[in-house]
């Protein structure tokens, strides 16, 4: 299954429109949204870099005002961690992966006052865009990439998401559109005074069986903690494997 996820990974990659291609790895590139978790390197399969394949990768990633950074899983390329990390690489992270196929996607409990559907308006995608922006942390409203990502993921072949409670923005997510039958939750958001109601849960379902009625077959995503991933499995998401996030921070003077 991780190969699968990675390969998905990559696929994708390469189909968005920004992205491109330096040495051994290819770069997705979201020239609208300035977020780290928008702008990563993917390694080819078995790649093993040079020191020039990897001073050439920060070269490109500097050109484009972008971190240097990569999200992968060690496995599809074991020699590509210790290259990054002569090279002054910091490892941000070691994510798990979590997937979810039809016949083990459980229901959660019920949310009082809770409507979950897609998007439409301008309105409808702005409010969540806004959940997920105020959710990760940021101050303000959202961005034009944060609008754009939601409405790719709806009009791409994927699933986008409002959840509200009462009439009120209450939660946002999306799956992006599947390669092989695969597809990523990603993204999902829930509004503080909604939190810890149920509504993580009752949305991540819906989008995982929407994806799933529209013909995925595996859906998998990389909870934000522990207490994430417990939400995840009350739905019958289970461990798959596990992803590096790792970047080069440092600016040369």
């Amino acid at each position: 299954m991780d190969t699968a996820i990675q390969n998905y990974a990559r696929t994708l990659a390469l189909r968005s429109p920004d992205h491109y291609r330096s040495g051994p790895f290819t770069v997705r590139h979201n020239p609208d949204w300035e977020l780290k978790f928008a702008n990563y390197a993917i390694p080819d399969r078995g790649a093993e870099p040079t020191t020039q394949d990897i001073a050439d990768l920060v070269t490109a990633f500097r050109e484009h005002d972008r971190l240097p950074r990569l999200e992968f899983l060690p496995a599809w390329a074991p020699a590509v961690e210790p290259a990054l990390l002569a090279a002054g690489f910091t490892v941000e992270d070691r994510a798990p992966v979590m997937a979810c196929t039809a016949d083990g996607l459980l229901t959660p409990k019920p949310v009082d006052g809770l409507r979950i559907a897609e998007p439409v308006t301008d309105t409808e995608f702005t409010d969540a865009a806004a959940v997920q922006h105020t959710g990760f942390g940021s101050d303000g409203g959202p961005d034009d990439g944060e609008i754009a990502w939601l409405r790719t993921a709806a009009a791409g072949g994927g699933v986008a998401a409002l959840a509200t409670v009462d009439g009120r923005p209450a939660g946002a997510g999306g799956c992006s559109a599947p390669a092989d039958g695969i597809g990523e939750l990603a993204g999902l958001a829930v509004a503080a005074p909604f939190r810890r109601r149920g509504v993580g849960a009752a949305l991540s379902a819906w989008l995982t069986r929407t994806a799933f009625e529209r013909g995925y077959r595996t859906v998998w995503l990389e909870p934000g903690g522990p207490d994430v991933e417990r939400i995840y499995a009350s739905i019958g998401y289970r461990r798959a494997g596990e992803k590096l996030n790792i970047s080069l921070s440092a600016v040369p003077a």
